[in-house]
Parts: structure tokens; C-alpha cells; sequence
């Protein structure tokens, strides 16, 4: 391995100068590069790909490098603070929106929806107890949810982020809950 890493070593250099803009990095990701090859020697296929397979290695661990690098700011930690208070102000809000809307279900979708959902009962657990089959509770919770979903559009407007729901605006600004007005 070693005659064949001299042999290409020079060619490897300069592959990562013109790479690297971090002349001090160079010689540190070529000795970095010999590193990965002598200890996944066992991986090259054949003699013939190792220029190929140096330089893949070469490609990669300058990749590293980059990544490592890549400048971040520290967030201040009560803007995180901020953000979850207001999360959850949003989410006690909207379950006071949405209390209403579950009280307009008819009974044999709001009852096993409401098992469901907000009890968490298994869909198996919710035909025994309502003496009813299983695929019969999963259409009931399946189009309680379609009509729980048609009410909440029609009254809300909604606001989702990646952490979950973030706020929501009445479609009728005069109205305080998202209770149907038909």
C-alpha cells in the first residue's frame, strides 16, 4: 500500500489545494485521506480502482472538512423560551376553539373520534365497548375526522410550523370560538 500511496500521493496534494482554500488543511486532509485508505484497504475491490477509490476518498473527506467548518450563531436561549410559550398559548386557544366543533359531530362519529383521539383508546377497545365491528369504528372515526376537518376550515384559519401548530385567526373576526353560525 505504501509504494502505491507514494505514487499518487503528489497528484492527491494538489487535487486538494485546488479544493481547499486552506493551504494549512492540505497536508492534514492528505494525511487524513492515507488514514481511511490503510484502514479500509479491505474494501477496495481491485488494484486497478485504487486511483479512483483515493481520490472518492479524497472527494469525501474534503467534504468533511467543509462541513465541519460551516459558521453558526449560538440562538439566544429565551428566544426558544419565547417560541414554546407562545406554542402553547396557541394550542390552549385552538382547544378552545375546537371544543365547540366537537360538540357539533353527530353522536356516532364524535363518541369513538373522541376515544380515540383524545382518550386514546385502541380502535379495538372502542367496538367492544360501542358492541360494534372494527372496521365499523374505523369508517366512524375515519369520516368524523373529514367532518371535524370541514369544520375547522370553514371557521378557522390556521397557522403550522415544524413544531406543531403556532396560532389561528377566527374567519369571522366578531366570532370568539369557531362555532358553526349556519
Amino acid at each position: 500500500m505504501l509504494s502505491e500511496w507514494q505514487r499518487h500521493k503528489t497528484q492527491l496534494r494538489r487535487y486538494i489545494q485546488k479544493r481547499v482554500n486552506d493551504i494549512d488543511m492540505v497536508d492534514d486532509i492528505l494525511q487524513e485521506v492515507y488514514i481511511k485508505a490503510s484502514t479500509n484497504l479491505h474494501q477496495l475491490k481491485s488494484r486497478g480502482s485504487l486511483k479512483g477509490w483515493l481520490y472518492r476518498i479524497a472527494h469525501n473527506t474534503i467534504m468533511d472538512f467543509y462541513r465541519q467548518r460551516q459558521p453558526y450563531e449560538e440562538l439566544p436561549v429565551d428566544l426558544i423560551e419565547e417560541e414554546a410559550d407562545q406554542g402553547e398559548q396557541a394550542v390552549q386557544e385552538l382547544a378552545e376553539c375546537l371544543r365547540p366543533l366537537f360538540e357539533e359531530l353527530p353522536d356516532k362519529y364524535r363518541e369513538p373520534l373522541q376515544m380515540a383521539e383524545l382518550e386514546g383508546i385502541s380502535q379495538q377497545a372502542i367496538a367492544d365497548k360501542l358492541g360494534l365491528s372494527l372496521s365499523g369504528v374505523k369508517s366512524r372515526v375515519q369520516r368524523g375526522r373529514a367532518k371535524f376537518r370541514e369544520q375547522l376550515l370553514e371557521c378557522c384559519d390556521i397557522e403550522v410550523s415544524r413544531n406543531g401548530i403556532t396560532g389561528f385567526t377566527p374567519r369571522n373576526p366578531k366570532q370568539t370560538t369557531c362555532k358553526r353560525s349556519d
